[in-house]
């Protein structure tokens, strides 16, 4: 077969693939490193590039540090204390785009854009960089956070993977 015939096959592929997986896990800074992992394996039909996987990671992992560490206080807490508090992740796959949603019912967000901001931290006496939503802006391609205080935070991503157009061609 030639070389373009496979292309062409596998953008096709790419752009009609439909694939869902949810975890919930306890929110301990031990998860982090599984739903990084989790997330990769899921991704792994799409044949992301290595930068693309690496993106991913990075941002999957400052999602569920952020939902633990700020949403639920996770390293001042005892680990017993911490096994009723929960981590939701969602990643779904619609063609080429892989959609990622990191939710805790934790104590939730006063004001979002603040907390976007680079370097700003509500945890500076645990070296806490305040570069997590940063990171997650510049390794997906959209980020949106919804968070209401007491009532928790979702994080919102995308990453189209590959070369094929962001938007499907018509017939």
């Amino acid at each position: 077969m030639e070389i373009e015939k496979v292309r062409q096959l596998n953008s096709t592929k790419r752009r009609t693939m439909q694939n869902e997986m949810q975890l919930i896990f306890n929110a301990v800074s031990e998860n982090e490193a599984f739903a990084r992992i989790a997330v990769s394996a899921f991704v792994m039909p799409l044949n992301p590039t290595l930068e693309e996987l690496a993106d991913i990671k990075t941002a999957v992992s400052e999602a569920v540090t952020n939902a633990i560490i700020h949403g639920y206080d996770g390293e001042e807490k005892k680990e017993l204390d911490a096994s009723e508090d929960k981590v939701f992740l969602k990643c779904t796959i619609l063609g080429d785009v892989l959609h990622v949603e990191v939710t805790d019912e934790g104590k939730g967000i006063e004001n979002i854009k603040r907390a976007m901001e680079p370097l700003f931290t509500t945890k500076p006496e645990m070296d806490r960089s305040g570069m997590g939503f940063a990171f997650m802006e510049a390794f997906m391609d959209d980020l949106e956070v919804i968070s209401e205080p007491g009532m928790g935070t979702s994080v919102f991503m995308k990453k189209k993977l590959g070369t094929s157009s962001w938007i499907l061609d018509e017939d």
